[in-house]
């Protein structure tokens, strides 16, 4: 027998010296629930570490003399060029090794640069620091999605994902509005003391200070991890007593070809979305300020609670569509709720950057988010039905790294580019934020319809198969 761990296909009775063994009923619902609510405050600090970079893009520009492109460098590239190298070989370890202890560490590391963004005052300071805090966040969401199929039966998982999916939408819209007072806080208190230096750490601008209060929070939290148990690994086989452990990388990469058409589709068909996600995220305050003349901490208040009830609603809604759609028998639920979502955000992105009253763009962003928050939980459980549950770490991690290097890293560079060198207008930034946003979603309604049949071949034929030694 091989000394390494493969998947083969199931032709007959398992390998002698392999044991199926019964696995052990899933822990209590209540406490289920719990970890899940522990890792979305996670996600929600790691969302309001990483969007506070929007709110603060014209204070920023004028202290430091930055370009739009450079600023999209500094909250985009130099953060998920960082995230998704990490983000593979950190996914690897958390299907073999302790997942919560993987998030502690990564949660200290984003915090502590976070903070440290506080005390830059160069543009290559900040990029470095940016980079800092994308190799902590990749520690998160690997080995929380892999946690949380290991606390749920599958016609619950996609809801409990979309809760964890939630922490998104409450950390981005907690940077912009948690972020907006706290600015306007602390520009009244640099202005109070008249140009006293601040004690240790000398002059600070507002958007320095407000670095350091959304940095700090994270440190203190991670022993909220310490509540956490470590569940049994589901689905997998044991093995002469034991349970198998990590599986190489040219086993996940047989299946991935196997099974090319359903990954593919999903990463690039999810991909599209965030490039219109994280588009919006980050130029939607620059475009209430460009187009109506709304301040950082006025448009802050209003886009952040938007954001938040909307975000949050629609990721939960999304789940709940796609668990609706699996007791009734659809076997493409995950996939179906996701395409689903792509066609209903069209007419509302793409009319919000034309209104005439920044009122009217709001009300008609409250659906555009709704609809863009809509597919995550759904994507997330996708990967866990998919996948053997030895490479569902790996599998999030590639997804994480598709949908954070087109969302994250093009998607405000995109915007950027075409508002500075096409359009040649700062006042266009609406222009760029339709045009990005229409063509992304038109992409990924067509790859997410190419989808549903090799998704349900995929699902299907996993059944036939086990991981051995």
């Amino acid at each position: 027998m091989a000394e390494s761990m493969d998947i083969e296909e199931h032709t007959g009775d398992a390998p002698a010296d392999s044991e199926s063994k019964p696995e052990p009923p899933y822990p209590p619902e209540n406490y289920s629930w719990y970890v899940v609510g522990v890792l979305m405050v996670f996600y929600i600090l790691s969302f309001v570490d990483r969007q506070i970079i929007a709110l603060l893009v014209e204070p920023m520009k004028a202290d430091l003399g930055l370009t739009d492109l450079q600023v999209s460098y500094i909250g985009g590239l130099s953060f998920v060029i960082f995230y998704t190298l990490f983000g593979i070989p950190i996914g690897r370890l958390a299907d073999s090794h302790n997942r919560k202890g993987i998030i502690a560490i990564g949660v200290a590391l984003w915090s502590a640069m976070t903070t440290l963004c506080g005390l830059a005052g160069r543009f290559w300071q900040l990029l470095l620091l940016r980079m800092g805090v994308g190799v902590g966040e990749a520690t998160l969401s690997p080995a929380a999605f892999s946690l949380i199929a290991d606390y749920f039966p599958r016609h619950k998982l996609a809801t409990a994902l979309s809760v964890y999916s939630m922490g998104i939408y409450f950390g981005s819209g907690a940077a912009f509005t948690g972020g907006a007072i706290i600015f306007d806080w602390a520009t009244k208190l640099v202005a109070a003391r008249e140009g006293v230096p601040f004690p240790v750490l000398g002059d600070l601008r507002p958007w320095q200070i407000v670095f350091f209060a959304v940095g700090l929070p994270g440190l203190v939290l991670t022993s909220l991890l310490w509540t956490v148990k470590e569940p049994v690994r589901r689905g997998a086989i044991h093995v002469k007593g034991k349970q198998a452990g990590q599986v190489p990388v040219r086993t996940v990469l047989r299946y991935m070809r196997k099974n090319w058409k359903t990954v593919l589709c999903h990463n690039l068909g999810v991909a599209f979305l965030s490039v219109a996600a994280y588009s919006g995220g980050f130029w939607d305050l620059a475009f209430l300020g460009r187009s109506y003349g709304w301040s950082p901490g006025q448009g802050g208040i209003w886009y952040g609670l938007v954001t938040m009830a909307a975000g949050a609603m629609g990721v939960l809604c999304g789940g709940r569509l796609a668990d609706y759609l699996t007791r009734r028998g659809y076997k493409s639920a995950n996939m179906l709720a996701i395409f689903i979502a792509s066609v209903v955000w069209l007419p509302f992105g793409a009319l919000y950057p034309l209104m005439p009253s920044a009122t009217w763009s709001l009300v008609f962003i409250f659906p555009t988010i709704f609809a863009s928050a809509m597919p995550f939980g759904c994507a997330a459980a996708a990967i866990q039905e998919m996948m053997p549950p030895q490479m569902r770490g790996q599998a999030s991690a590639i997804y994480l790294f598709a949908i954070n290097i087109l969302g994250l890293g093009l998607g405000p560079t995109a915007i950027a580019y075409l508002t500075e060198h096409v359009f040649r207008d700062l006042q266009m930034l609406r222009y760029s934020l339709f045009c990005v946003g229409v063509g992304a979603h038109l992409i990924s309604a067509c790859i997410l319809f190419l989808s549903l049949k090799p998704y349900v071949k995929t699902v299907e034929e996993l059944k036939t198969w086990k991981s051995v030694l």
